[in-house]
């Protein structure tokens, strides 16, 4: 099992990327988001904003999981939730917590939010991407972007 100190030290790496190389990272994984971006006005980075609203889910706080606020081409507002999922297994909770977290910014700050998720894990058939549930009268169908970084590394004979 991994120890909760080796986790921050392994997530730590990637919000440091996620900061240096945000444009970067954006048009590499997210290029349809990225487009949306007007890349020549300042992003920033909401870490207090965003540890607001990982404190008070269960989980806890998620040190990779970035806030940030762009602006948009036609000149709006826009908050981007990004999440580097660094597991070796499936979590059951994963989805529902970027429902969560996502529905809290909007609670909150009164703002909607892009969620998009960067999973690390090693199982390729993996890939959450939606948190639903369906009863009469009430329906919920949220869906995130997500990439998988194993669809990136060149296939080996």
């Amino acid at each position: 099992m991994t120890n909760v100190n080796d986790r921050a030290d392994f997530d730590s790496p990637w919000k440091e990327i996620i900061e240096a190389y945000f444009p970067q990272a954006m048009h590499f994984f997210f290029p349809e988001t990225s487009a949306l971006i007007d890349w020549e006005r300042p992003y920033e980075f909401l870490d207090k904003e965003f540890q607001q609203i990982a404190r008070e889910a269960e989980q806890g706080k998620r040190y990779a999981d970035q806030l940030v606020k762009v602006w948009q081409i036609q000149g709006e507002e826009l908050w981007l939730l990004i999440h580097v999922e660094i597991q070796a297994q499936k979590e059951d909770n994963f989805s529902k917590r970027m429902f969560t977290y996502n529905f809290r910014i909007f609670d909150r700050f009164d703002q909607p939010a892009i969620s998009l998720a960067i999973l690390c894990d090693p199982n390729r058939e993996l890939r959450p991407s939606n948190y639903s549930y369906n009863y009469p009268n009430t329906r919920l169908n949220f869906e995130f972007g997500s990439i998988k970084l194993l669809d990136y590394i060149a296939s080996r004979s």
